[in-house]
């Protein structure tokens, strides 16, 4: 990550409301958001050099269509990148299918607060490893 610029987060559900919530949360607590609407747009993104390595976190649904949560996690991982993942889902039973994924599993609804707290914790993990 280039000296001086803060990680970003990406947001990945195909949920307009979800995803322009989670958008405005994050950035009135001045958390720079990217957002995708499904698996697809998230690994177009993700595979553009210059939007990832300013990526230092995903949050990801779990249900989606055409490509699903564990599905883009997987993917995520088999492209190489190792940025924290939050997968976030209705289902307290999904977290199965994230075993061995290196996922941190929440369950919705997630508060505001909680979204905020984690976002900033998992990016200043991400920037100890890189410093």
């Amino acid at each position: 990550m280039p000296l001086g610029i803060s990680p970003s987060v990406l947001l990945v559900d195909d949920n307009a409301i979800q995803i322009a919530t989670r958008k405005a949360i994050l950035e009135h607590a001045d958390v720079r958001v990217l957002v995708a609407s499904d698996g697809a747009a998230a690994l177009n993104l993700l595979s553009n050099p210059s939007r990832t390595e300013n990526i230092g976190l995903v949050f990801t649904d779990h249900l989606m269509p055409g490509m699903s949560g564990p599905e883009l996690v997987r993917e995520i991982r088999q492209r190489g990148w190792d940025f924290p993942v939050v997968v976030l889902s209705g289902f307290p039973d999904a977290e199965a299918a994230y075993q061995d994924l290196r996922v941190t599993f929440r369950t919705k609804p997630f508060p505001p607060d909680s979204l905020i707290a984690l976002a900033r914790e998992l990016l200043g993990q991400c920037m100890r490893r890189s410093a």
